[in-house]
Parts: C-alpha cells; sequence; structure tokens
C-alpha cells in the first residue's frame, strides 16, 4: 500500500512538473505573440511591413516553432513567433542575407523576390549570368543574390564563363571589366587575377559596395565562403571592418589594385568590344561583369567626415538604440519615420534636419506626426538648414542665415534619396523583368 502511494505521489508530482512547465510555455508564447502582434501593426503604420526586396516567405504548415529563424536573424525583429508560429514583422527591413533561411530546422522557409501584389524589377540573366547583350554578365544583388557567400559564389562563376566566351581576337584594352566592389564583384576580381585574365574593377564608393554601407557594425555569414586566392573563410559572426580588411589584405597580397571612387556613367556596345565612360576616363574591354548594388546608391552630402562609421544611410535596430544624440538628415518619409521611431526608443535625443522650410515630400499623415513630436519636445527640428561637417563627437549645422551650430552627436542617418540602376541598365539595353513572389533560394 506505500509503495501505491509513494508511486501516486510520485506521478503526482511529474504531472504538476510538467504542467507547470506547459503552462509557463503557454503564458511564455501568449505574451511573445500579443507583442509581436503590436510590433507587426506598428510596422504597418510606419510602412514597414510590406517587403520591397528579398525577403523570407514561412510556410506555417512546416513552421514547428523554434525560433531559429528568429535567433538567427542579426537585424532583429525582422521575423517573430505569432501563435507559435514565424511571422513576418519590419519585412521592408529584410537585407536578405538568408541566415533564417538556413537556420529553420525543418525547412520552412523559401527566399522570394517580389509579393504577389508588389513585383520587384531586376535584370534578366541567363543560368550562365549573361543579360540579354551578349558580353555584358551580371552577377550579385544586382541579379537578386544579396547574401554574402552567395554572391561570392555567383561573381566566381561569372567570371568563369566570361572567360570560356571570351573571343580568341580581342580588340579591347582589357578582357573583362568589373563595376562593383561588393562580394560579387571582389570575388570576380579574384578569379580574373587568378586565371591570369587583363582587368579593370571600378567602384563608384569604397572597397565592399553594400557591406560598407552596412549601417550596424556585425555582419552575419550564414556558412563558410570559398574565396579565390585565398581559401576558405570561416567566419559567423564578425565586423563588417574585420571582412572589408580580410578583402582588403588579399588585393594587396596579390597586388590587385581596385580604381575606387570612379563611377560608371556609360557602357557602349560596339561590333567586337565594348567602351566603358566613367567620371575619371573611358576603357575599352571584351566583356563586362555588373555587380552593382540593385538598392541603388544613396546620395551622398558630400561633406567632411561622412565616411565615418557613425554615418547611415538606412534604419535598421531602432530598438537596439538607446541614450544617443542622433542627427536624422532628409525632410521625406523615410527621414521622418525613422526620427520618430527613434524618438519612441530609449531615451534618445533626436534631432531632424532639413533644407527646406517645409516638409513637402512626406505624407500627410507622417508631416503631422513629427510635428507632434516636435510640440512635445521629443524631436528637435532644423528647417532651412545643412549639415557641413560631421566629426567624431558632434556635428556642424549651416542655417540659412550662415551662422553655424554644433551638435552634440552620437550617430547620423542620412536620408537624401537614391539613384537606382534601371536606367543605366536600360540605357545600355538590358532587358529587365519584375518578378511577383518569386522563390530564388528553396529546400
Amino acid at each position: 500500500m506505500e509503495v501505491l502511494i509513494e508511486n501516486f505521489l510520485t506521478a503526482a508530482i511529474v504531472i504538476m512538473l510538467i504542467a507547470f512547465v506547459l503552462f509557463a510555455y503557454y503564458k511564455k508564447h501568449q505574451s511573445e505573440t500579443k507583442i509581436n502582434k503590436l510590433k507587426i501593426d506598428r510596422a504597418k503604420e510606419y510602412g514597414f511591413y510590406e517587403p520591397v526586396s528579398l525577403h523570407p516567405v514561412i510556410n506555417e504548415d512546416i513552421c514547428i516553432g523554434s525560433a531559429a529563424c528568429v535567433s538567427a536573424c542579426p537585424e532583429h525583429d525582422i521575423i517573430g513567433l505569432v501563435n507559435g508560429k514565424g511571422r513576418l514583422i519590419n519585412a521592408s527591413q529584410c537585407v536578405g542575407h538568408g541566415a533564417c533561411f538556413h537556420a529553420c530546422p525543418v525547412e520552412a522557409i523559401t527566399l522570394v523576390m517580389g509579393t504577389e501584389t508588389r513585383g520587384v524589377e531586376l535584370p534578366h540573366v541567363s543560368q550562365d549570368y549573361e543579360t540579354n547583350i551578349p558580353g555584358i554578365f551580371i552577377a550579385g544583388e544586382l541579379g537578386g543574390m544579396g547574401l554574402i557567400k552567395n554572391a561570392v559564389e555567383q561573381g566566381k562563376k561569372a567570371m568563369e564563363n566570361i572567360i570560356k566566351k571570351l573571343p580568341s581576337k580581342k580588340k579591347g584594352k582589357y578582357d573583362v571589366i568589373i563595376v562593383g566592389a561588393g562580394p560579387a564583384g571582389i570575388s570576380a576580381t579574384l578569379t580574373a587575377a587568378q586565371k591570369g585574365l587583363k582587368f579593370l574593377t571600378l567602384e563608384q564608393d569604397n572597397l565592399g559596395g553594400t557591406v560598407f554601407s552596412f549601417p550596424r557594425a556585425k555582419v552575419v555569414m550564414t556558412s563558410p565562403m570559398e574565396l579565390p586566392l585565398y581559401g576558405k573563410v570561416k567566419l559567423h559572426e564578425t565586423s563588417k571592418s574585420e571582412l572589408l580588411g580580410l578583402w582588403q589584405n588579399v588585393l594587396e597580397k596579390n597586388q590587385i589594385s581596385i580604381n575606387k571612387n570612379e563611377k560608371v556613367l556609360e557602357i557602349i556596345k560596339y561590333e567586337d568590344n565594348f567602351e566603358v565612360v566613367t567620371n575619371q576616363s573611358k576603357y575599352t574591354a571584351s566583356s563586362i561583369l555588373l555587380s552593382i548594388g540593385r538598392r541603388g546608391s544613396p546620395r551622398k552630402l558630400g561633406v567632411p567626415g561622412e565616411g565615418l562609421e557613425k554615418v547611415s544611410y538606412r534604419l535598421m535596430e531602432p530598438e537596439l538604440i538607446k541614450n544617443k544624440n542622433i542627427l536624422v538628415v532628409g525632410g521625406g518619409d523615410s527621414a521622418i519615420e525613422s526620427a520618430l521611431l527613434l524618438a519612441d526608443e530609449g531615451n534618445n535625443k533626436v534631432t531632424l534636419s532639413y533644407r527646406s522650410n517645409a516638409f513637402k515630400r512626406a505624407k500627410p499623415k507622417n508631416i503631422e506626426k513629427i510635428e507632434t513630436a516636435k510640440a512635445l519636445n521629443k524631436i528637435s527640428l532644423i528647417l532651412e538648414s545643412n549639415v557641413k561637417e560631421i566629426k567624431e563627437k558632434e556635428v556642424l549645422i549651416e542655417l540659412k542665415n550662415g551662422s553655424q551650430i554644433p551638435l552634440e552627436n552620437d550617430l547620423v542617418y542620412i536620408f537624401a534619396g537614391g539613384e537606382l540602376p534601371n536606367k543605366f541598365l536600360e540605357k545600355i539595353g538590358i532587358k529587365i523583368t519584375k518578378k511577383f513572389g518569386e522563390a530564388v533560394l528553396k529546400h
């Protein structure tokens, strides 16, 4: 009898423990669902909910709610759990590196370009990465592949395909001109050097392309990548400066130079070669590899100090930014929405500088919100002003009357518009098609 009672008590204790764990698990998910639903509502209100480029699509029938995708994403709040299933939150902030895709234990995630209602324009390329213009190839983000590892692989493969198609009698000065020195362009450059080609690499900005302009310090590599003339790169989480340093070291070790701050203005096709016109010179080549970004080049202010790491052209992870003196530059919806988000977070002191005397490019609702935030002293507005200089600990703002005021500063976000590459591509003759929810990577 005593044994039965003892077994009964043991069983009762086990059941109670299980019930407690299940209850705690239920409450945690209930709280998580409530928080993420509020975040989704907020993302819809600020216009961050709809994807604009490459993004994950989660199959809820397969999803087991492990939250591996949530943990893997370095951007934070792109994905969250709602009722135990993965859901997109700030989808427009996704940069398409695919960490969630690789982390999912049940292969419930597909990486998709565009949505059923919002298409994304991409140049048409063949399986060999060649466009409809023979001799012009595309690799990396411009072709829809923003993942660093895959962009590196594409740059290598595209260059190998260019080699196969090089004419026996070359009329251009170079075998190939590589436009863009991001992950794909660097990989293609190293491959061209490895194969003994006569090549030239042009970069309108700095080494690293899109990676250089990442608004966060960390870059996540989902798996090792093979870099030509270097070997296997085993980095999981590193700083963007470390990754750029690695690329720079490989280039220097192999005595490879890249023409930085040289922007390609035009590519002209002749019968047996191409002429590339830049803001500095003209070049001829048998083939061209375009490895530029597809989000467009952010328009720069052109002021001293703009190259500091604290300067960004896109807001990510606002919830992690606390107790900072922040300057937001611009008068459109992106500038206003970002300023409002930053002002809502962690005791930040936010100043918005705009060159005009009124907001003319923003939605009426956003203008109303920014005026309300000003009235409540949540945001300081400096209209009819321009950034004169950016320093480590402050920025100089020039007013309409020519006087300058210094502002204590930790971070600068610039939203001065951008230059999308579509017109550039169309002028060359490259066909552009619209992708409506088309899978780029699936299991």
